[in-house]
């Protein structure tokens, strides 16, 4: 919850969800679950604010934001899911993409660049959708009883908060649209000819509306007595690399962002003009603020795996107990002493797109510990970035002179210095890190029937900075940057076709 006149966080928070891996590169989420959490979280902040003396009844809208392209399809009779969520890094698709490009001439994964801004990966909605439509007989029956709806989690969350099935919005907003691989990012509309390509069926598809407009408002929840928020509109929506675009007030042509979460996103808005990247980034609509307002665009480096690889080391090496124990191994040696680790757990995204990809640590030696791979770990991180930002500047043109950064791996003091040394230019980093969610409260409070919070320039207030400078000199940081991209070269290939074992029993 924030201060609409000064963007100060009030109260917050949160709950960790479970992540389920049925089988090898697939990666799955209980929808209730992500429901139940949003429950959790309205009604515990509510107590909070409550404990501070904060009247409830201030709260004058909501924002909705999310992890893009995780796809889910539910019954609109019953309110239920028909399977599980389909985060965005699974690979199950492989397969489907395979058998998708045979119907592409010359195999082009760029066929539908120009329409959507996305190549065709395992990354999108549309290839999820199409795996659910042939591999899950309850959601073939759904559609054909016309029962079935489908949404990424924002459309979920929206439909469910605002009644379900007694009166439920199903809606999303551009920015999780330009998602899907179904969207045409210049006419901002369902593409007929693509829904078409992928065999779905436009009527299960949600609204699309812009990110900041009254969609519904909040109905009492089911599992709690009270509804803390009932009667409140619901009235900002954004994927959250957009959100933390906005958080971060990247209102001006050329300025970026990078968010350090489970994955890691890169993105720089373009202005009212989509840009197409010659270099493996991918087009999106960065937000557009309001019915009447226009669309504007962003280009966007995508990294699959950023705080997932220190997840990874706490969770299956157990090398650490927690991300702080992870931050003080590398801290105890301050180098990877020749130790690489390109974490492509679900191939390689930007600037690559490569499926084929897997995780490697190389350069080993007797020498190595475990100390040296926490440090190879989260130096992968600010390589991956590395890439990404050479990239935008070839697109662009203009190299930027520093990066924003937010997320929870900022909180990471190491993370951060390695990363203005990698990329040898300042990263600045605001002392609130939760600026996804504070781009998604602007969106709400900004929105025409709310207004409670100016998005002029002028009006908004300075973020307090933290900054890190440069500390090694260039010719190191080149040395190492070239032999982290040999090591990238090392984890290609090593799939055939990744992930197109099985299908949902």
């Amino acid at each position: 919850v924030f201060n609409a006149a000064t963007a100060e966080l009030l109260s917050h928070h949160q709950v960790e969800l479970k992540q389920e891996f049925p089988k090898e590169g697939w990666v799955e989420q209980d929808p209730k679950e992500i429901l139940n959490s949003v429950y959790e979280c309205v009604e515990r902040t509510c107590e909070k604010m409550r404990e501070l003396n904060i009247d409830i009844a201030n709260i004058r809208a909501i924002g909705v934001t999310n992890q893009r392209e995780t796809t889910v399809v539910w019954d609109k009779t019953t309110g239920e899911p028909l399977y599980n969520a389909i985060v965005w890094l699974d690979l199950r698709t492989q397969s489907t993409v395979e058998r998708l490009l045979k119907r592409i001439p010359g195999g082009n994964k760029t066929f539908s660049k120009f329409k959507t801004g996305l190549p065709l990966s395992t990354y999108f909605s549309a290839v999820k959708l199409r795996w659910l439509l042939d591999n899950v007989e309850e959601i073939k029956k759904a559609v054909e009883d016309g029962r079935a709806m489908f949404g990424t989690i924002d459309s979920w969350l929206i439909w469910s908060l605002t009644g379900g099935t007694n009166g439920g919005i199903h809606c999303t907003d551009v920015t999780n649209a330009s998602r899907t691989m179904l969207f045409n990012i210049h006419s901002l509309e369902w593409d007929p000819d693509l829904c078409k390509f992928f065999e779905i069926p436009m009527e299960i598809l949600p609204n699309v509306r812009s990110s900041s407009e009254i969609y519904g408002v909040m109905v009492c929840f089911p599992i709690f007595e009270s509804g803390a928020l009932t009667g409140v509109p619901i009235s900002g929506c954004l994927g959250d690399q957009h959100a933390a675009l906005v958080g971060q007030m990247c209102f001006q042509d050329g300025q970026a962002k990078n968010t350090y979460g489970t994955g890691c996103f890169l993105l720089c808005n373009t202005g009212q003009k989509s840009v197409f990247s010659e270099h493996g980034l991918i087009t999106t609509i960065a937000y557009k603020m309001g019915k009447d307002k226009p669309a504007f665009y962003a280009l966007e480096g995508s990294v699959a795996i950023a705080g997932a690889v220190v997840r990874w080391l706490r969770d299956n090496l157990g090398i650490a107990k927690s991300s702080l124990e992870v931050e003080k191994l590398a801290a105890e040696v301050g180098t990877s002493y020749g130790c690489y680790f390109v974490p492509a757990f679900s191939g390689l995204y930007a600037p690559y797109w490569e499926p084929s990809a897997r995780g490697i640590i190389c350069g080993l030696t007797q020498f190595t510990n475990k100390n040296h791979i926490a440090f190879a770990a989260l130096e992968a991180v600010c390589f991956q970035t590395r890439e990404i930002l050479d990239a935008m500047n070839k697109d662009c043109g203009i190299p930027l002179s520093q990066l924003q950064v937010d997320g929870g791996m900022t909180n990471n003091k190491i993370l951060m210095q390695l990363q203005s040394d990698i990329l040898c230019i300042p990263v600045v980093k605001p002392s609130m890190a939760e600026t996804t969610a504070l781009g998604a409260a602007m969106a709400a409070g900004a929105a025409e029937g709310v207004e409670v919070w100016s998005l002029n320039p002028g009006d908004l207030t300075a973020v307090t900075c933290e900054r890190f400078e440069p500390q090694i000199n260039p010719e190191e940081s080149e040395y190492r940057y070239a032999r982290w991209k040999k090591a990238v070269m090392k984890s290609m290939g090593w799939e055939a076709s990744a992930g197109s074992n099985g299908k949902a029993k």
